[in-house]
């Protein structure tokens, strides 16, 4: 499946999530993998579900038909992208917002499967052989590859693009590339060398990565008109462009790639269509209108409420909610520790405290969420109870320069009286303001005559609605707090740059979370990078050796403890604050899809997996 291998980010109101871990796999590491020896598929633990040749993946539907526009709103998005609005084609550039799914439009060495955690099959690669040293991996390269302008992938297209990409790519693309030593091409084989620093699960990472044509690239740029596409080989190509209003997604009818096993039975829209919407109110109506035919409602009010509308009572309109996948998630606050104020441990303690869950879940989400307290939520990497022997092995050492807290039981948030004003917990965030050095005088201020000001960023109303209360409690004990509305280009380029002093992020890590994946939120070496996720900016020696720990894990059971008390600490040092979650995908469609049952576990690409029922939408006068 066309997903990055990474992780896919950004404030929104509700994620979704598995309501089961992901399950515990054979213990085989994945330096079991076989040297010297032309492979079909990597897996970092476990045998691989899938033979050489497979015909499709079991979760395709090959026999399905071709044809018909969805028109949809995105419920996730990656890298430089957004649902709001766009200013560039590039998906895999820092600068400027990109549309979400122009990932569909390129091809890459190897794709994962939705329905094992941790797989990765050959598209353009036919085969990759791993070097005896395991540091390097040659990929024999598929000669039917071809671009949309029906020139060959070559090796050298490859080689170039994993250069490109870690000179000028998003820093989420760069990242891991830097340990890439070289990027080496011949005739039929692109060789990816490392460093021998890099986690042995990497490679799972950069063989999903997108590959460009040099030729393109070095005729027209790699950042370029708003505009103008790069050159793609993936089995849609750009159609129709309005800049910041609306793309389309053409289906390429003779797509190189279509009958291989990783292919086969996916990408049945003739075309893809998204439209842009700066208010989430306007969105729905579109959808109530039958312009948008497919959400994933954000909202719980609306969709507790707001499904009421004609084409909903006449069954035209499908309200279901589907199984969320089996892999870590997490939604938080982060606050900007780049700022003095929000350096002390206790400062943030405070915050969270007037935080009031409890009444707004009642109140303002119907119930319809459940409180997050891990950045691995609903996985078997969140931390439970007291910490395990094997995880007091890699705490211990650190005693003292971590908080105690990672050595009891792992931290919750506290659980409010549902008053929307709990006294007790304010009264503890006082005590803990004061403890800080903070005194009131109206305000909160310090000796030195600084005001303890907390701007909370958002670039959606219903999430300042939510924030109000928060807002209110915060105020009541001192904190000069305000709310801090920015349209979407604002919001991305302050993020990006770090200016702000606390903002909301949604994450999904992938099953098996790789080293790289984790540092690009909590290590050091991503405090100071514009772009990357680490907005707290935490930089704590402890937490980047966990991270190392988790990068050598030999096997599952090892990543588990590793991740488990990274947990720990993480939760202990409160960088960020657990808000909530959604145990489901809430989706909304117009019934003229079909589809396949049971879903996958890893992902819910629907534009991929979905088709058009040319039956149903005559019945429903579509």
């Amino acid at each position: 499946m066309r997903v990055p291998l990474g992780i896919s980010r950004r404030g929104f109101l509700a994620l979704g999530g598995a309501a089961l871990a992901a399950p515990l796999l054979s213990h085989k590491a994945f330096a079991a993998l076989p040297t010297d020896r032309p492979l079909h598929g990597m897996s970092a633990f476990g045998d691989l579900k899938y033979p050489a040749d497979f015909p499709h993946f079991d979760y395709a539907s090959p026999d399905a038909p071709k044809g018909g526009t969805f028109n949809f709103s995105p419920s996730y998005w990656y890298f430089n992208q957004s649902p709001l609005t766009f200013n560039t084609l590039n998906s895999y550039a820092l600068r400027g917002e990109a549309p979400p799914r122009m990932e569909m439009c390129f091809s890459s060495l190897m794709v994962s499967a939705l329905d094992e955690p941790d797989a990765i099959y050959g598209e353009v690669a036919r085969s990759v052989t791993i070097a005896p040293d395991r540091n390097s991996f040659l990929f024999r390269i598929r000669p039917e590859a071809r671009f949309h302008d029906g020139t060959p992938i070559k090796p050298s297209d490859i080689a170039y693009s994993f250069r490109l990409l870690k000179e000028k790519g998003h820093p989420q693309l760069m990242l891991p590339l830097r340990r890439m030593a070289a990027a080496e091409s011949d005739g039929e084989t692109f060789k990816l060398v490392l460093d021998g620093k890099q986690s042995a699960r990497l490679i799972l990472q950069l063989a999903g990565f997108p590959i460009f044509s040099e030729a393109d690239i070095e005729a027209n740029g790699f950042e370029r008109a708003a505009t103008a596409p790069l050159l793609g080989s993936g089995p849609y190509k750009v159609g129709r462009v309005a800049p910041g209003q609306s793309i389309e997604y053409e289906r390429v009818a003779d797509f190189w790639g279509r009958d291989l096993g990783v292919n086969r039975g996916l990408y049945h829209f003739d075309r893809i269509r998204i439209e842009f919407y700066g208010d989430r109110q306007a969105a729905f109506e579109a959808f109530k209108k039958g312009d948008i035919k497919y959400r994933e409602e954000a909202t719980s009010r609306i969709w507790a409420t707001g499904y009421d509308f004609p084409a909903v009572q006449e069954k035209r309109v499908v309200k279901r909610e589907f199984s969320s996948e089996l892999r870590p998630v997490m939604q938080a606050w982060a606050l900007n520790q780049r700022r003095a104020q929000f350096k002390d441990m206790r400062v943030r303690q405070a915050i969270a405290l007037c935080f009031d869950f409890e009444w707004t879940n009642r109140n303002l989400f119907f119930n319809a969420y459940a409180r997050s307290q891990s950045p691995f939520e609903r996985s078997d990497f969140k931390a439970e109870g007291v910490p395990s022997p094997e995880e007091l092995v890699l705490l211990e050492p650190w005693r003292g320069k971590i908080p105690d807290a990672a050595f009891g039981e792992a931290v919750i948030q506290p659980v409010s009286n549902g008053s929307g004003r709990d006294r007790k917990l304010l009264g503890q965030a006082a005590r803990l303001l004061k403890e800080a050095g903070w005194e009131r005088a109206g305000a909160l201020v310090r000796k030195d005559g600084g005001t303890l000001v907390l701007e909370i960023m958002v670039e959606d109303d219903s999430l300042a609605r939510v924030m109000g209360p928060f807002v209110e409690n915060l105020r009541a004990v001192g904190v000069d707090a305000r709310i801090r509305q920015v349209d979407s280009t604002q919001y991305e380029k302050r993020q990006r740059s770090f200016d702000f002093d606390m903002v909301m992020m949604a994450a999904s890590f992938t099953a098996t979370p790789t080293r790289d994946e984790v540092l690009d939120s909590f290590h050091s070496d991503t405090a100071s990078s514009e772009g990357s996720h680490n907005l707290p900016g935490t930089a704590d020696p402890a937490v980047d050796a966990l991270i190392d720990a988790a990068g050598a894990a030999e096997t599952r059971a090892e990543l588990a403890v590793a991740l488990r008390a990274l947990d720990r600490v993480l939760r202990a040092r409160l960088d960020w604050i657990p808000n909530w979650f959604s145990a489901n995908h809430k989706s909304a469609y117009w019934d003229a899809f079909g589809f396949k049952e049971p879903k996958p576990d890893y992902g819910f690409p629907v534009e991929a997996l979905w088709w058009w029922d040319k039956a149903k939408a005559q019945a429903i006068g579509l």
